[in-house]
């Protein structure tokens, strides 16, 4: 995108849309998380060609977990197993604001189909696929925390 960047934590009086997000996460033999999984936003959807984890818009009378395990079977064609609740983050982008709900997934089955022609990219730090959603920054942020990570998590 071109232009000025939008002040994406500059508060407003939209209410916020909840949207499930998936972090899939690999863990090595000894249950260390290793890389996890961004998948491109397709065409045609705002920010398209952009990276970020997946998910969806939390519908009327689902759960976050609910709404996570339908959006990564439509999007993904995987099932997923159990959502750990990891983070929580308000962000106010130009076509709307989101409360994403951040869940670690370490167990799903199925074989990767991308349903809306994204991409998917299993990555560590630092993220070397460009451009990272700015919703995705500061995910790459936490696992850097996590993980004692120091230096730029992504480039861009």
């Amino acid at each position: 995108m071109s232009g000025p960047s939008p002040d994406l934590h500059a508060p407003t009086d939209r209410v916020p849309v909840d949207v499930a997000v998936g972090v899939l996460v690999q863990r090595d033999g000894q249950g260390r998380e290793t890389e996890f999984l961004l998948t491109s936003r397709p065409e045609g959807k705002v920010y398209a060609g952009y990276w970020e984890f997946p998910g969806g818009k939390v519908e009327v009378g689902e759960t976050v977990h609910q709404a996570l395990a339908r959006e990564l079977h439509e999007e993904l064609g995987i099932s997923i197993g159990e959502s750990h609740t990891w983070q929580e983050l308000v962000m106010e982008y130009p076509h709307a604001k989101v409360r994403l709900h951040f869940r670690k997934v370490f167990d799903w089955t199925g074989s990767f189909e991308m349903r809306e022609q994204q991409a998917m990219a299993w990555q560590g730090l630092p993220v070397a696929v460009v451009p990272v959603l700015p919703g995705t920054i500061p995910v790459l942020q936490w696992f850097a925390a996590e993980r004692g990570f120091a230096g730029a998590t992504h480039t861009g």
